[in-house]
């Protein structure tokens, strides 16, 4: 019992409920037997080819490997003609990715301030629950993206595991992410800043609560009393796109939790940060990873064409006006 709870532990729950589903639609929707064959995993790709995206197919053939893998028999999925096939779907079936879009400063700054705003009103009107959710709300929001935290990232955060420096920022430290493979935990540091202080707001915030410790961002229910259970990542996604359209951001559901991440991501890239200074406070191991999030400041390359035109045309004039005249 000690030990399959260890193994237990080994995989992340999303990872087993995700592979469980797995299983099941390979089983009872599709009707496969188990332990499969090269040939029914090629079969069951080509029969959701259409219907289901790649990453989907991926997760699909992850689950039944770890599977075979678990009881103790040939993983199928490493077939040369299960992977085929999966490389005949990509050519077929070519899906474009689609990436949250970053918040802009400008954006984040909007938002805070209508958070100030709905919290002060809401203080005057004895609506200590609405005010309860505005202070949480800009700490989440704040220490989001100045951290560039994703949703299970931030409803992992805990009070006792935090620590202020006043003047100049807080210490945080999360024992597992999705980059800490080996749950070896991470330290954070987050900057006290002039506005838009991500301390600040999880300072009012921290000190509002009944409590010293257990889940820093949870639910509040009407009468303004805060659960002491942790908000899930899920829940993150419909508060932030109900928060931008509140604001008066416009396209909310073009925005997710990654929108924070990629905002700060593409504010940096475009201050000037260095991608290796950026891809170690994000906490990004390869390139790869790093460039998916940021958005340059000109995408068009409008600008840098438009100077490189520029200065061509300044070369020209400079020529011409030096020739030697034709006799």
């Amino acid at each position: 019992m000690t030990v399959d709870r260890y193994i237990d532990a080994a995989t992340r729950a999303n990872t087993r409920r995700s592979y469980r589903s797995a299983i099941e639609h390979y089983e009872a929707e599709w009707g496969g037997f188990l332990p499969a064959t090269a040939d029914s995993v090629a079969r069951y790709l080509a029969a959701y080819a259409g219907n289901l995206s790649i990453s989907t197919l991926k997760l699909r053939l992850a689950a039944l490997a770890q599977w075979h893998l678990d009881q103790g028999f040939p993983d199928p999925t490493k077939a040369p003609m299960v992977k085929k096939v999966l490389k005949g779907i990509r050519e077929l079936h070519p899906e474009r990715e689609k990436q949250a879009a970053p918040l802009q400063l400008s954006q984040l700054e909007q938002l805070a301030a209508w958070l100030l705003r709905e919290e002060s009103m809401a203080n005057d009107a004895g609506d200590k629950a609405r005010g309860m959710r505005c202070r949480r709300d800009r700490a989440l929001v704040l220490l989001g993206f100045w951290r560039a935290f994703r949703s299970d990232e931030l409803c992992r955060l805990r009070l006792e595991d935090s620590v202020i420096h006043h003047g100049q920022g807080l210490s945080l430290y999360l024992p597992r992410s999705k980059g800490d493979r080996r749950n070896e935990g991470t330290h954070y540091k987050v900057p006290a800043l002039s506005r838009l202080c991500p301390v600040t707001a999880y300072q009012a915030w921290a000190e509002s609560m009944p409590r010293q410790h257990g889940p820093v961002f949870c639910a509040i229910d009407r009468w303004g009393r805060v659960s002491d259970t942790a908000m899930h990542p899920n829940s993150i996604i419909p508060l932030l796109r109900s928060l931008f359209q509140q604001a008066g951001i416009a396209d909310a559901a073009l925005y997710s939790s990654h929108s924070l991440r990629r905002g700060f991501a593409t504010w940096a890239n475009g201050q000037g940060w260095d991608v290796k200074a950026l891809m170690e406070y994000v906490g990004w191991k390869d390139m790869k990873s790093a460039l998916r999030y940021i958005d340059s400041a000109d995408p068009f390359r409008q600008q840098q064409i438009n100077t490189s035109l520029a200065l061509s045309d300044q070369v020209l004039v400079a020529l011409t006006e030096n020739a030697a005249p034709m006799e």
